[in-house]
């Protein structure tokens, strides 16, 4: 997914058991990097914590109280066939690899990651991403890669926050996604980097007279292709599924005609996340997610608005249809509590409550909030990163659910 791509519980059995006998940090074959084990395993608890692998294998056996999960350097390897499914994709089949690493010593350096995929889903969708995380030495430097190739039809409902599901509008068009940049450490948690961003789209085409679509302009095909300035402050130890911390993020994107652009355009991402430990010293989490898509100026193609479920990770507004609002502007919240369900942390839960907000085109002004809430079912995959499968219902207005399955949290 994410993020994202999701995957059901096939797919996170197929991957942890090529892990296992290696205890190997838990990778998500479709779009979850694993950003760091460094101080992800947690201090011996006086229940000792399993995962699936455990059940499986009928805990086997048992570490001395105190035992540390040794980490591999060697390059760990996953491949994995699987199937998952999302509101927007229907049920999809994916073929999955993975590679994990560490690039310099583990005690001060956060694991790499490179993954890829081939998805074909029940609505004749062809995604196929490369995504890469990587660490160079002492934490340095941190590249961060965004492939993807998209063969996507999708509906579309117009513009703003007060689209009507019945104007639905069916879309069909090819995309290569290429996003790439590069931080530099500047002191502690604390980075700077810069990139270039890449969107383009070809046969586009729409089935339908959605009067929004039209008054805005859809091309038959359409280029973004600008140079991206990145701020990050991130505390978090693990970025997989977080128990403390502080996460923040502004992303800055130029789109010029002189690289390619139809126009110039340019959009901000602010994104801002808080991890807290409530009650304190239990394994439960209080999680806050506020994200903002902002066009500064310019006019970006249709399909490069902010829209619902097209964040980076494809997690915003759970109890919503991927695409179902899209706006120039975009306004988010989000809360989840997270809960354990079992002393050995096996099983644990979720109660969620979102919000989303779109500037009324052609105006700027907010005048709708939509929210959205749910509940869902943890399961842990790994127990030395933290992963869980995560099975969410969410619930929307006028109607509006489903079911949403992602390998990892969902912020």
């Amino acid at each position: 997914m994410s993020k994202a791509y999701f995957s059901t519980f096939c797919l996170l059995l197929c991957a942890t058991a090529l892990f296992a006998q290696q205890n190997a940090p838990a990778n998500d074959p479709g779009y979850v990097i694993a950003r760091t084990l460094k101080d992800s395993v947690p201090k011996p608890l006086k229940t000792e914590e399993v995962d699936i692998m455990d059940v499986l294998r009928g805990i086997g056996k048992k570490k001395e109280a105190g035992q540390k999960i040794k980490v591999q350097r060697k390059v760990l390897y996953s491949f994995v066939p699987a199937i998952g499914y999302t509101l927007s994709t229907g049920f999809v089949g994916l073929f999955s690899a993975n590679a994990a690493f560490y690039l310099s010593d583990s005690a001060t350096t956060n694991i790499s990651s490179v993954s890829t995929s081939f998805n074909y889903s029940q609505y004749h969708q062809i995604t196929v991403p490369v995504q890469a995380n990587i660490w160079t030495r002492d934490n340095g430097y941190n590249i961060i890669i965004d492939w993807r190739y998209f063969k996507y039809p999708q509906d579309t409902y117009g513009l703003g926050a007060h689209s009507l599901e019945e104007n639905a509008d069916k879309l069909n068009y090819s995309h290569i996604r290429l996003h790439q940049s590069v931080l530099k450490k500047i002191s502690g948690s604390f980075y700077l980097g810069f990139g270039y961003m890449l969107d383009k789209r070809w046969k586009i085409k729409q089935e339908g007279s959605n009067e929004d679509v039209t008054a805005y302009g859809l091309a038959s095909k359409s280029v973004s292709s600008g140079f991206l300035a990145n701020v990050l402050y991130d505390s978090r130890k693990n970025s997989i599924n977080p128990q403390g911390g502080f996460y923040a993020n502004a992303r800055y994107r130029n789109n010029l005609k002189a690289l390619g652009s139809n126009t110039n355009w340019q959009s901000m991402v602010l994104e801002f996340r808080k991890y807290i430990n409530f009650p304190a010293g239990s394994r439960n989490t209080l999680a806050l997610w506020n994200f903002n898509w902002l066009t500064l100026d310019g006019k970006p193609p249709y399909l490069d608005l902010p829209s619902t479920s097209w964040d980076p990770s494809n997690n915003t507004g759970r109890g919503y249809i991927q695409g179902r609002f899209r706006s120039p502007d975009m306004l988010y919240f989000e809360t989840e509590y997270r809960f354990s369900l079992t002393r050995n942390g096996l099983l644990g839960g979720v109660v969620f409550g979102n919000a989303q907000s779109f500037s009324n085109w052609p105006s700027s002004k907010f005048d709708r909030v939509i929210p959205g809430a749910g509940l869902g079912l943890r399961v842990k995959v790994n127990k030395a990163s933290r992963t869980n499968i995560a099975i969410d219902y969410g619930f929307g207005v006028k109607g509006s659910r489903g079911l949403f399955v992602n390998l990892g949290e969902v912020f």
